[in-house]
């Protein structure tokens, strides 16, 4: 019989284990109770966490850091998002400004308060001397900022004395702490060993992958996990050990299971342990959401539906993009006034939007012929509100509607 205490317990330990999905590298600034938590319960996170996903979890006084293993090839790119409002995902320039950053507060004479002012003068001398030509220009000064702002969310540094974005803007001086304990964690692993920046995102060469956990962690990190892209061992396990998945992943994790035939989802019913929500708010969301449905009322799919990308074969329908540009150009008439002028112009800049949003939710491929959406979109198919029946129309009875659906169940 579980007993009261045993309850709590197992409950705080999920709890925990969702702050740390949530927040990798979680500090007593960023929210004080999970880290609590967390160190409470630090051996069975631990075990947890290595037995289940194969993730070292670091537990220190000031933070906790899950050192989580290489995403597989399959998984959609989880960059680094800007903390402003406006969002948008770290790219190549801003992570050349991350790395020259942490390479700077590395350095042996970096104490524990620095300016920025010099700190940067110290990383534009180390661009320099590492052949990295930086530009000084207002769009450099922001990707500087950004890159600042990350590791002020992570922890790693706090604003003592004035802030970062205050310096980027009218360059007043800003004091920062450096979190020195943090600094090694930034990455997965050490560097020196490595020959390519390449190595860092391959994993431990000699370690032996468990098909049940690799599964596992694809459930986890995926927002969707299609069957043809998962090994012989993967596609066995999710067949024979599909009961023993959905306990562990709700018991540690508090995350549901779904399974059918052409692949599996683990889904948060509270929706709280989630990089990127859909359907969600924003014009990016209600676009993508309006395009699937309006794709899939012409096409009406059923299960069986396949199209051909790269010479395989695969669950899904193909729109191609004349068509696709055709839904989107009829919406953004239909929505221009709610989405703003920018947009009901720019159809091929919202295009993007869509596709970028479909592609990294793993609902649709974009290769060159088309747009493929996967039978997980009839998911999310748009659901027009009526209004209130009449009694007129309500002594008439009531009509039964059957959810569309693409997935087949699994026997």
């Amino acid at each position: 019989m579980t007993t009261p205490i045993a309850t709590r317990e197992a409950a705080e330990k999920r709890e925990a284990a969702r702050a740390l999905l949530r927040t990798p590298f979680l500090t007593a600034a960023a929210d004080a109770d999970a880290l609590s938590l967390v160190r409470r319960h630090a051996p069975a996170l631990v075990s947890m966490f290595n037995t289940q996903l194969g993730y070292r979890l670091v537990v220190e006084a000031g933070f906790a850091r899950l050192v989580k293993a290489p995403l597989s090839a399959d998984a959609p790119p989880r960059p680094a998002r800007r903390s402003t409002t406006s969002g948008g995902d770290f790219g190549p320039r801003t992570y050349t400004y991350l790395t020259l950053l942490c390479a700077s507060l590395l350095a042996p004479d970096t104490g524990e308060q620095v300016l920025v002012g010099p700190l940067v003068e110290q990383l534009r001398a180390d661009a320099a001397s590492a052949g990295v030509t930086l530009e000084d220009s207002q769009a450099e000064q922001r990707h500087l900022v950004a890159a600042f702002r990350l590791l002020i969310t992570w922890g790693v540094l706090e604003e003592t004395e004035g802030t970062v974005t205050a310096w980027g803007d009218r360059h007043e001086e800003a004091l920062l702490s450096v979190h020195r304990p943090a600094l090694p964690y930034l990455l997965t692993r050490p560097l020196a060993g490595l020959d390519a920046p390449g190595a860092l995102l391959g994993g431990d060469p000699d370690a032996v992958e468990q098909p049940r956990r690799s599964l596992r962690r694809k459930l986890v990190e995926n927002p969707l996990v299609r069957r043809e892209d998962l090994t012989d061992g993967e596609r066995d396990a999710l067949s024979r050990d599909r009961t023993d998945l959905a306990r562990s992943l709700e018991e540690h994790l508090g995350l549901l299971l779904e399974v059918r035939a052409e692949g599996a989802l683990a889904y948060d019913p509270d929706r709280e342990v989630t990089d990127t929500e859909f359907p969600g708010q924003g014009r990016a969301r209600q676009a993508a959401l309006l395009t699937v449905d309006e794709l899939l009322r012409r096409h009406e799919p059923r299960g069986g539906t396949t199209a051909t990308i790269d010479g395989r074969t695969v669950p899904g329908q193909l729109c191609v993009w004349d068509e696709v540009d055709e839904v989107i150009a009829d919406l953004a008439a239909q929505h221009g006034k709610a989405w703003g002028p920018d947009w009901a112009a720019d159809t091929a800049g919202l295009r993007a939007e869509v596709v970028d949003l479909l592609t990294a939710l793993s609902l649709a491929t974009a290769p060159a012929d088309g747009l493929v959406l996967h039978p997980a979109t009839a998911r999310h198919r748009a659901t027009v509100e009526a209004p209130p029946r009449t009694r007129a129309q309500t002594r008439l009875g009531n009509e039964t509607l059957s959810d569309l659906t693409l997935f087949e169940e699994t026997p």
